[in-house]
């Protein structure tokens, strides 16, 4: 992810080049060549995700697609709040990829230390998630995990209790699937590296927003710079509300232009089938910013 970018964007190349001299590893390999299990590990894929995120909003910037002083409000789903507060200028690119790193390193030591995952649930709304989540967990942890769009939400738990939801939901008639994910992110399991984070926000200092940045866990705007922290604290063990952050999004602003950064367009997917007249846009490759200029 990101290699167009790195190659046609001398701001991108610059973005990537700081990221591997700040971590002191080849982080730009990895986005670009993989091996995908070592990319899809968590302590790899937050830093990864900030980087390509920041490069095509950098991109994107340089080639006149995107106006900084016009941007009404600015969202992230999990990772991606990071990356919105970032470009928001809450923090520096370096404070930024530090921080990521950390969450990355502490999610995956928690996701080591109790075995777990995720599973996607397509076809049925909160209520109905949530009983099979009661029926499924037998004493153990199964939680809705990412609250995306009408008729898909993620769960989060014990391995057994992932297993038992793949079965619950097919006997239910939903379709269901396990993620390939270190661990069960957005839960009560991931509490060791909510409580490591903490510590870790407290070395950044932190400005206000230039513009409203969308929390994942209350669906608002974060308020001033202690309020942000804890909510990315909370936000590490809490739901990701992404169908309600876009729905107040769109009720702010329906015809507004929406534009989703690197990698892929998992976001205006799920944008769609929000508001299928939703005007939305990824600027996740040089292509598309050649095409949007």
């Amino acid at each position: 992810m990101g290699e167009d970018l790195f190659e046609s964007s001398a701001v991108a190349r610059k973005i990537f080049e700081r990221a591997d001299a700040l971590l002191g590893f080849d982080l730009s390999a990895l986005c670009f060549c993989g091996p995908d299990d070592r990319l899809n590990q968590t302590d790899i894929s937050q830093p990864a995700l900030f980087t390509a995120g920041v490069a095509s909003f950098r991109a994107a910037e340089d080639a006149g697609v995107i106006a900084s002083d016009d941007i009404a409000a600015f969202a992230g789903l999990s990772l991606g709040e990071y990356t919105a507060l970032h470009l928001a200028g809450v923090f520096s690119f370096e404070d930024g990829l530090k921080l990521v790193a950390a969450r990355g390193k502490y999610m995956q030591e928690a996701a080591v230390a109790s075995p777990s995952g995720m599973v996607a649930i397509l076809g049925a709304e909160e209520p109905a998630v949530n009983a099979l989540c009661q029926q499924a967990a037998e004493g153990e942890v199964l939680v809705p995990a990412n609250l995306n769009a009408p008729g898909q939400i993620v769960v989060s738990g014990t391995k057994a209790a992932c297993e038992r939801m793949l079965a619950a939901a097919e006997s239910a008639g939903l379709k269901a699937m396990a993620l390939k994910v270190a661990g069960a992110f957005h839960s009560p399991l991931m509490q060791s590296a909510a409580d490591r984070m903490g510590a870790e926000l407290e070395k950044v200092r932190f400005s206000a927003p230039s513009a409203p940045v969308y929390s994942n866990v209350t669906a608002q705007p974060h308020e001033d710079a202690a309020s942000i922290k804890r909510r990315l604290v909370e936000q590490i063990v809490s739901p990701v509300q992404w169908e309600r952050t876009m729905k107040t999004l769109i009720a702010g602003d329906e015809q507004g232009r929406f534009v989703e950064l690197a990698p892929g367009r998992t976001l205006a997917g799920l944008a769609k089938r929000i508001s299928r007249r939703l005007p939305i846009e990824s600027v996740g490759t040089w292509e598309t910013l050649k095409a949007e200029r």
